[in-house]
């Protein structure tokens, strides 16, 4: 079982990949791969706002 802060970390984790992907999905212009990630990417930056993580520095789209 997993505990805050180790469903924090996680969130973090998948919220870092899933810039990744929008950024490649941007480079390569692939608008339809981006709207699909930027759906996940908007309901991890909830997630972690609603946990009290300053997204400042981790978000790279500023979206």
């Amino acid at each position: 079982m997993l505990n805050g802060l180790e469903v924090t970390k996680a969130a973090i984790d998948d919220f870092k990949e899933i810039q990744e992907y929008m950024l490649l999905a941007r480079e390569e212009n692939a608008e339809k791969t981006y709207a699909k990630l930027k759906k996940k990417y908007l309901s991890l930056k909830a997630i972690l706002n609603v946990a009290g993580v300053n997204l400042n520095e981790l978000d790279e789209i500023k979206e």
